[in-house]
């Protein structure tokens, strides 16, 4: 696993997101209200917008420009108009540190 430091855990706040490139990959670094980190592709697949830019809510991240909502476990859509899910990565929280491994997607 190589995975990247992103951020420290407590520069993370709960229901909140934050955009992190890594080796050219936008991805949305995610807590959620649980206090459980989550890393998904940062592009909304119905348009070029950035997710990170959207709203946290329960086990979900919804785009705010047309109001897809991607669940944070799977990437996969709950509503449309977006159809085709999000990239997941795996995360790790070691130390209170957070690292996201872009090579190693956890849903297809």
């Amino acid at each position: 696993m190589t995975a990247t430091r992103v951020c420290a855990d407590a520069e993370l706040a709960p229901a909140t997101a934050m955009k992190v490139v890594i080796d050219g990959k936008p991805i949305a670094v995610v807590k959620d209200s649980a206090g459980a980190v989550h890393a998904l592709g940062d592009t909304c697949t119905h348009g070029d917008i950035s997710l990170s830019e959207g709203f946290v809510e329960d086990d979900s991240l919804e785009c705010w420009a047309h109001g897809s909502k991607f669940e944070l476990a799977t990437g996969k859509p709950k509503n449309f108009p977006a159809y085709e899910p999000v990239p997941v990565y795996a995360v790790t929280v070691e130390n209170g540190e957070i690292f996201v491994d872009a090579d190693q997607t956890l849903t297809t």
